[in-house]
């Protein structure tokens, strides 16, 4: 099948490298424009290595970008982490379309951040999704979807890495698979099930250490590892990573700091306490354990708030 990939970093460079081992014939792959630190996107680097034409178009918005898929005479795009609008007159352009990857099972949120807002809702379950996208943000029709169960302590990092990015190019080959065999799924998506989140940046990752333990747990391990869970002291904000739900901490006010051991970090909280691992102390500290930082400031008997 001659396919025109668009996607970006590592994700889309395994989906070129998964399509190409699978027999289809990418034609053209549309990556992102360079950085200003000139480092090229792994997709970008790896369709050259491999001899596929590259574009990194800052708009496919224009007259330009549309005559240009027109020219490639695709069967099918596959849009491979994508964050620029592709217009509808390309994405309906191929014989079978476009497919889209989102790393949630829709309808339940949408959005930039699917991941991140996963885990701070406290879902039981995570996944991906393979969809035929069309005007509304990822409003389209699905393909195929697969679902996995969400460990106790799951961070963005550990799910998406360990689980969700190898089952999104293993269901990348098997949804390509079913389009080639006739008459592929499109399945409605169900608008009573549907939620949308905005990216998930600093203004949600602040955490309020007054909330249930466990919400304060799915939050630090939500925002794992980017934007990073924060909580303030001495009027510098100190980033929380990798977090474990323990037992309540007797006379302890939520947000004190009641052990610091090689095992990371103990907070206490409401209804029960949470280790964290790894920290950072803004605004130049970097990612340690906790038991290696050098200040006064974080220290057992500490309030953060």
């Amino acid at each position: 099948m001659r396919i025109a990939l668009i996607g970006q970093a590592a994700f889309g460079e395994k989906s070129l490298e998964a399509l190409v081992k699978h027999g289809e014939q990418v034609v053209h792959v549309f990556a992102p424009v360079d950085p200003p630190s000139g480092k090229p996107d792994p997709l970008k680097a790896r369709a050259f290595a491999m001899g596929v034409p590259v574009s990194q178009p800052k708009s496919f918005k224009t007259d330009q970008a549309f005559e240009h898929f027109k020219s490639l005479d695709v069967e099918l795009i596959v849009m491979a982490f994508v964050t620029l609008i592709v217009p509808e007159r390309i994405l309906y352009l191929p014989r079978y379309k476009s497919i889209c990857f989102h790393p949630s099972v829709l309808p339940r949120h949408r959005g930039a951040s699917g991941i991140n807002w996963t885990l701070i809702a406290g879902d039981a379950e995570a996944g991906i999704t393979w969809f035929w996208p069309d005007k509304g943000l990822d409003t389209g029709p699905i393909l195929i979807q697969k679902r996995v169960p969400v460990l106790p302590n799951d961070t963005v990092g550990s799910i998406y890495f360990d689980r969700l990015f190898p089952l999104g190019i293993e269901a990348l080959i098997e949804a390509v698979g079913l389009i080639k065999g006739g008459n592929p799924p499109a399945i409605v998506q169900n608008e009573s099930l549907a939620t949308y989140e905005p990216p998930c940046r600093d203004e949600h990752a602040r955490v309020d250490f007054s909330k249930p333990a466990r919400e304060v747990h799915n939050l630090i391990r939500g925002c794992d590892p980017q934007p990073g869970a924060y909580a303030e002291i001495d009027g510098r904000r100190l980033r929380l990573y990798e977090p474990e739900l323990k037992g309540a901490v007797a006379g302890s006010a939520p947000g004190t700091v009641v052990s610091i051991t090689p095992d990371g970090m103990k907070i206490a909280l409401e209804g029960g306490s949470v280790m964290v691992k790894r920290i950072r102390l803004e605004p130049d500290g970097k990612k340690i354990a906790p038991a290696e930082l050098k200040s006064d400031v974080v220290k057992v008997g500490v309030r953060l708030g």
